[in-house]
């Protein structure tokens, strides 16, 4: 009677070939989860949110100040200036970046002196680091 299965020599080359495989495949494809995060942000930073805070501007005349932030694209503003023709809301949800931190907004801006600053904070959750993505950047 013949004895069916694996040899262990047959096994051990095909976790060889696997591991072979693994050790070229996985580093082409380390950085991608990141790289997917900054284009995320820059998606919202650079369409996404704006088109939300032209339309809000379209409607009321004026950006909503840094008091009232983005929240006032969810639900209408409470505080000054107040608004008359909001018909929103213009976004579901107030925005979240993929690192689960709020998209920072000031109005008018630093660097967008005659409009407004949107940003990330990015990976590292503090404001200033390497990793801030801004609509004023190219």
């Amino acid at each position: 009677m013949k004895n069916k299965g694996f040899t262990l020599i047959e096994l051990m080359l095909v976790v060889i070939i696997i591991g072979t495989l693994a050790a070229l495949v996985i580093p082409r494809l380390a950085g991608r989860a990141e790289q997917a995060r900054n284009t995320a942000v820059k998606a919202d930073i650079l369409s996404n949110i704006p088109l939300a805070l032209d339309l809000y501007e379209l409607d009321n005349g004026v950006f909503p100040s840094t008091q009232q932030g983005l929240d006032a694209l969810v639900e209408k503003p409470t505080t000054q200036p107040l608004v008359k023709n909001w018909n929103g809301p213009y976004l579901k949800k107030k925005p979240i970046d993929p690192w689960g931190n709020e998209y920072r907004y000031i109005c008018p801006g630093i660097n967008n002196i005659e409009d407004y600053d949107l940003f990330s904070i990015g990976k590292d959750g503090s404001e200033g680091g390497n990793d801030d993505i801004g609509n004023w950047e190219d």
